[in-house]
């Protein structure tokens, strides 16, 4: 049997699909990218491993994971293309949905629109039964409607059903039984209960995760059944591991199960692979952003660690505006998302004004210089234009790009229109999609605390190297990084991505009335239910970090206390109260020690331990600078208004530890990096480019 030394990225993004191989006996890395499709998006993935075997033969029977992080999911919440969905609740909860929280997230805008529920109401019933809030039986389930509820549902075609009732968290012996009772008189239809989707207090958010997840689980395990399958018919018999929002992987299985936990699969790999990072450099405070073909995401790194929040929204009604999409409650990777990519689309608004997306022309047709039949100007269209992209070397001269085509549509639809020159209108698509990100990120990074100018701009994707130097000027940010294979920064990501879990449990006491013992029960049967999950036997194998969500008595919103204790048992109130306060002072500047305080959620983050990512560092060899030259072209400077020559260097032939000065281009396969006029780019032993703005240098 071969030797299974090699692991696979594989990210399926809106436009392309990214590959990074890696061989763990050498450290050698090897990329594919090509554009994703669609239609099935399987076909990329077989066509990328076939065109990595070229390069590594026999390197498919020889995988021993292939980690994979797709927008599947996601895009199946916003297209509306999920299954056939029916939903069981409790009597008098069928409407929880619509009601949401009653917050109008436009308060003055009295047409304001709101997603539309993924279930419609003729396919939200109820049964009687209600468990209380301390988790004893008030009215036992009514197993003959409960049958009769199943029937109807069946009637009306759906494929899949959620089951969520009051109070299920604390005792879910109804929601069992409901399976139970779906799986006899429907075996075909697939089952969502809110005990195992999200056991956590909160009506609405809690019935929200657990439809999402019965909406899209159907059309999930068929992917990923599909997946392997194919797989393992172009001899790959590797572990499929997928990537979660929470910046974990876990098994292909689980996701099918759990489908709501990937819906940031792609996304949340490129940030992880930006905390490694910046960990490595000891990079206090890295902005990392990734920009694709069809959008950019972007998170604020501090001190190493990433931060997750336990909630998130989806297929927002009004893109940027908080209160205008579904309600996930799962755990997910602090992102931003920016409505920018490589493929976004310019046109002239009913204002007259030049606007640059949020709509994407996608990989199918793709920004006109693709030449596939798009007839809407892109970011890169005008990236072409402006001489940052080498028309005869995108994705390693394996797709070429059509100048012409692209200078005929922005001519079109862009200038003309406009009454402005070429040059402006080809810069102007390129700066204001940077002023756009900026503008963004300028209030990401405010909300997190930090300062745009200490923070270092660390540039993946595609599009992203192209667009470092523009968006670190405005934000006024001292550097930025770009790191070997940026534009495969999601795929590559997988690699640092620790095999996790996060679990969660709803036990609202108060804290003077809190059973100790009992709680440490709650953590280790989390941590149990962990272990399974990862498909671990070993508990010593495995790391667990313990957390308490707290808040005063009466309050509306929790603040999480991490325990760092193995045995819960041992502490007293006194211990918790103290850790809480300490924790509540710091955050809003003030405590309440005379009001008292509960415990609502326990959660434990299960993961085993990390096969990271370990760099290869690059020889040390005698080649110059000038032996990196791939000659010149001239392209658009900002400073100097005007198309000026900028030496074009092979990042293949840096050697560590040369610098250079802007303007220039540096080019690698998947992506280009722009060092502006007043930059300077240094290489460092790994083969990281630092680009600096101020002058300053970094150690290398």
């Amino acid at each position: 049997m071969a030797a299974r030394d090699f692991r696979l990225g594989c990210d399926i993004g809106g436009t392309f699909t990214d590959f990074v191989l890696l061989d763990d006996r050498s450290g050698e890395i090897r990329t594919y990218k090509c554009l994703t499709t669609p239609q099935d998006p399987s076909d990329a993935v077989e066509h990328g491993i076939r065109q990595l075997e070229q390069a590594a033969t026999g390197c498919g029977e020889r995988l021993d994971e292939v980690i994979h992080g797709t927008t599947l999911v996601i895009n199946s919440i916003i297209e509306r293309k999920g299954a056939r969905t029916g939903l069981i609740t409790t009597r008098g909860f069928r409407d929880v949905l619509e009601l949401g929280r009653e917050i109008r997230y436009a308060p003055y805008n009295i047409f304001a629109e709101f997603p539309r529920p993924l279930i419609p109401r003729q396919r939200r019933l109820e049964v009687d039964e209600r468990i209380r809030s301390d988790g004893s039986v008030l009215r036992p389930l009514d197993e003959k409607q409960a049958r009769a509820v199943v029937g109807e549902l069946v009637d009306q075609g759906v494929e899949s059903i959620a089951v969520c009732l009051i109070n299920s968290f604390e005792n879910p012996v109804h929601e069992l039984r409901l399976r139970e009772i779906i799986e006899h008189e429907a075996p075909q239809v697939s089952v969502s209960i809110s005990y195992e989707v999200l056991p956590q207090i909160r009506e609405y958010e809690r019935t929200s995760t657990t439809v999402t997840n019965a909406y899209v689980k159907p059309l999930t395990g068929r992917y990923l059944s599909k997946l392997g399958a194919r797989l393992e018919s172009i001899g790959v018999g590797g572990k499929l591991f997928i990537m979660l929002s929470s910046g974990g992987v876990t098994s292909a299985e689980t996701a099918a199960q759990f489908p709501v936990r990937i819906i940031e699969s792609g996304p949340t790999a490129a940030v992880i692979a930006g905390q490694h990072f910046g960990r490595l450099f000891n990079v206090p405070e890295m902005f990392c952003f990734d920009m694709g073909g069809t959008t950019a995401k972007s998170c604020l790194i501090q001190r190493g660690e990433v931060g997750v929040v336990p909630t998130f929204e989806v297929g927002r009604v009004q893109r940027f505006m908080k209160g205008s999409g579904l309600t996930i409650q799962v755990p997910v990777v602090d992102l931003m998302e920016i409505g920018a990519g490589g493929g976004s689309i310019a046109r002239v608004s009913r204002l007259g004004t030049l606007q640059v997306g949020p709509d994407s022309s996608g990989a199918e047709p793709g920004p006109i210089c693709y030449g596939r039949g798009g007839a809407d100007p892109c970011v890169t269209d005008a990236d072409l234009l402006l001489g940052y992209l080498d028309a005869g070397y995108f994705l390693g001269g394996e797709m070429r790009l059509d100048v012409e085509a692209a200078r005929r549509g922005i001519e079109e639809r862009i200038a003309r229109p406009l009454g402005v020159s070429f040059v402006q209108a080809v810069w102007g698509i390129h700066d204001l999609i940077n002023e756009t990100m900026a503008a963004a990120a300028k209030t990401h990074i405010a909300e997190k605390g930090g300062n745009p100018k200490v923070a270092t701009v660390a540039a993946f994707g595609g599009a992203g190297p192209v667009h470092a130097y523009g968006l670190a000027k405005k934000l006024g940010s001292p550097r930025f990084l770009v790191p070997p294979n940026a534009g495969v920064g999601s795929a590559l990501g997988f690699f640092t991505a620790p095999r996790a879990f996060d679990l969660v449990r709803s036990h609202k006491v108060p804290l003077l009335q809190a059973d100790f013992a009992a709680v440490e029960k709650i953590f280790e049967a989390l941590e149990a239910e962990g272990l399974r999950v990862l498909g671990s036997a070993a508990t010593a194998d495995a790391r667990f970090d313990r957390s308490i969500d707290m808040r005063f008595v009466g309050q509306g919103s929790e603040t999480t206390l991490a325990i760092a204790e193995r045995d819960f048992a041992a502490l007293d109130p006194a211990t918790i109260r103290a850790r809480f306060d300490a924790v509540y002072q710091k955050l809003y500047g003030r405590t309440y020690p005379d009001s008292a305080v509960e415990l609502v959620n326990f959660r434990v983050k299960a993961r085993l331990p990390e096969r990271l990512l370990q760099l290869k560092k690059l020889p040390l060899g005698g080649r110059s600078l000038e032996q990196a030259i791939k000659g010149r072209r001239p392209a658009y400077s900002a400073s100097a208004a005007d198309f000026v020559p900028h030496a074009v260097y092979d990042r293949y032939l840096l050697a560590p530890g040369v610098r250079l000065d802007g303007p220039a281009i540096v080019e690698e396969r998947e992506s280009t990096v722009v060092v502006g006029a007043g930059a300077t780019a240094a290489v460092d032993e790994y083969g990281f480019l630092w680009v600096e703005l101020t002058g300053g240098a970094h150690a290398v």
